[in-house]
C-alpha cells in the first residue's frame, strides 16, 4: 500500500503553484526550513556549538540569508561557493572552507577572515607558502565512515577527503614548519550515515585532539540521516548528540581543555523542506510482460539523485482538477533522452527498475517529488538536452508564494560559446 503523502503542500497548492508558475518547478516551505533550523540550534553541547549550513546542499541566496538570519554559519564546499555566499551578504568570518581544490585567491579570503580546515598535506603547504603563522583547521579522515551507498560515504581507506588519521606527526611537523596553529580538528563520515558510527568517529576524533593542545574546536560535520520515505527514520538530533555532549564533559575533566562544538548538517535542514512540481506530459505500455511508463516533464536536469545513487523519493500524484484514490504499479522516468534518466530505481542500485505503487493518474495530471530540497537543484544535470535551470519557489510562513529564482533564459546555454 502506498503511504507516501504531500508533506507542507496540499492538491489546491499544488494547481495553483502549477498554474501561476509553471512546471517543473522546485518549491520549499520556509516553515519547514525554520523548524529544522531550530532543531540544529538545539544540538546537545557541552561549550557552545556553531551550527554550519553545508551550502552544496541547496545554495539558493534566499536559504542562505533565512538560516544566516537565524544564527546559523556556512560550510563551504569551494572558493566559489566562498564568494557566493559572501555576495549573499554572509561575512567571510561565518564561512568554513573544507575542499578538495583550493581557490586562487586564498589569501585574500582569509584576509578576509574566512575560516579554513585543510584536507590534505600539500594543502597544509600551500596555506603555510600564502599566510605563515595562521590559525587553520585540520580535516581527519578518521578511518572509518558511513553511508547510504559507497558513493555517499566519505570517510575510510576508500575515502580521499581528509588527512589520514595516522599522519597526524606529519600534520604536527608541517604545521611547525610554517608556524601554523591548528585550532580546529575537523572530520566528516559520510551522508545518511549510522549515528553509532557518528559518535564513535567522535571518540576517535577526540583522541586526535590531545595531539594539538591548540585546539579549542572539534567540528564534526554532518551527514545525519534524513527519512524522506514514509518507511524511513530521520536522525534524533537529541539522541545522537548527548552522548557526544557527556564526551566533551569527561574530555574537560580530563585535560582541563572545553572543547566548542561545530556541526554542518546539509541534508538535515533542507531536504524535506522541498520538493518537485512536474507534470505527467505522456505514457507508454510495453505489453502485459512490460511496465506502464509516466512520463514527466522533469528528470535528471532536476534531480540527479535517484539516476546516480538508487535514491529512493516519495512520488505523489495529484489530479489536474480532481482528486485520485485508484492505485497501480508504474515506472516514472524523466524527460531526457537517456536511458538512466529514471526516478523509481531500486533502493540503491540506479540500474535496476522498481515499480512503485501511485495514484493512477493521465496526462497532464501533476507528480509531485518529495524530498527534494537537498542535492536537487545543486547537484542536477540543466544543461543536457539543452533543457534550462528551473524555477525555484518559496512557501513563505504565511502561506504566500515567491519565486526566488526565475527559469534560467535559453539563450544563456551558448551564449558564452566562441
Amino acid at each position: 500500500m502506498n503511504r507516501e503523502k504531500l508533506r507542507f503542500l496540499d492538491p489546491t497548492q499544488v494547481r495553483q503553484l502549477a498554474a501561476e508558475f509553471g512546471t517543473p518547478l522546485y518549491v520549499y516551505s520556509e516553515e519547514e526550513l525554520r523548524q529544522r533550523a531550530e532543531e540544529t540550534l538545539a544540538f546537545p553541547n557541552a561549550f557552545g556549538v556553531t551550527v554550519r549550513f553545508a551550502m552544496k546542499a541547496c545554495p539558493n541566496r534566499n536559504i542562505l540569508k533565512l538560516f544566516s538570519g537565524m544564527g546559523l554559519h556556512i560550510d563551504a564546499s569551494s572558493g566559489w561557493e566562498v564568494q557566493r555566499a559572501m555576495a549573499a551578504g554572509i561575512p567571510a568570518e561565518q564561512i568554513s572552507l573544507s575542499a578538495q581544490q583550493l581557490p586562487a585567491n586564498m589569501g585574500e579570503l582569509l584576509d578576509l577572515g574566512m575560516v579554513f580546515n585543510a584536507t590534505s598535506l600539500h594543502q597544509i603547504h600551500q596555506v603555510g607558502a600564502v599566510r605563515p603563522g595562521w590559525d587553520i583547521g585540520v580535516r581527519f579522515n578518521p578511518g572509518l565512515g558511513s553511508g547510504g551507498t559507497n558513493r555517499t560515504n566519505v570517510g575510510g581507506p576508500s575515502s580521499s577527503f581528509g588527512i589520514w588519521h595516522e599522519q597526524a606527526d606529519e600534520v604536527r611537523d608541517l604545521l611547525k614548519q610554517y608556524n601554523l596553529r591548528c585550532i580546529r580538528i575537523h572530520s566528516h563520515i559520510g551522508s545518511g550515515s549510522d549515528p553509532a558510527v557518528w559518535q564513535r568517529v567522535a571518540g576517535l576524533n577526540l583522541e586526535l585532539v590531545r595531539k594539538f593542545p591548540e585546539v579549542t574546536t572539534l567540528d564534526l560535520g554532518g551527514g545525519f540521516k534524513v527519512g524522506r520515505m514514509a518507511s524511513e527514520k530521520s536522525t534524533d538530533l537529541q539522541k545522537i548528540g548527548v552522548p557526544i555532549r557527556d564526551a566533551l564533559l569527561r574530555f574537560a575533566e580530563e585535560t582541563g581543555r572545553n572543547l566548542h562544538l561545530e556541526i554542518e548538517p546539509g541534508t538535515y535542514l533542507v531536504a524535506n523542506a522541498g520538493a518537485i512540481l512536474s507534470r505527467i506530459q505522456d505514457k507508454v505500455h510495453t505489453g502485459e510482460e512490460g511496465y506502464t511508463f509516466y512520463r514527466l516533464d522533469t528528470g535528471m536536469t532536476d534531480i540527479l539523485r535517484p539516476s546516480l545513487y538508487g535514491a529512493q523519493h516519495p512520488l505523489i500524484t495529484v489530479g489536474h482538477s480532481h482528486d485520485l484514490t485508484e492505485t497501480h504499479e508504474a515506472i516514472v522516468v524523466g524527460h531526457c533522452c537517456e536511458s538512466g534518466d529514471i526516478l523509481t530505481p531500486a533502493p540503491g542500485d540506479p540500474e535496476a527498475l522498481l515499480p512503485r505503487e501511485i495514484c493512477r493518474a493521465e496526462i497532464n495530471d501533476y507528480l509531485v517529488i518529495e524530498g527534494t530540497g537537498a542535492y536537487c537543484s545543486a547537484m542536477c544535470t540543466h544543461g543536457y538536452n539543452s533543457f534550462p535551470a528551473s524555477p525555484e519557489i518559496l512557501v513563505e510562513s504565511g502561506g504566500t508564494f515567491r519565486r526566488i529564482r526565475r527559469m534560467q533564459p535559453i539563450p544563456s546555454l551558448w551564449e558564452h560559446e566562441e
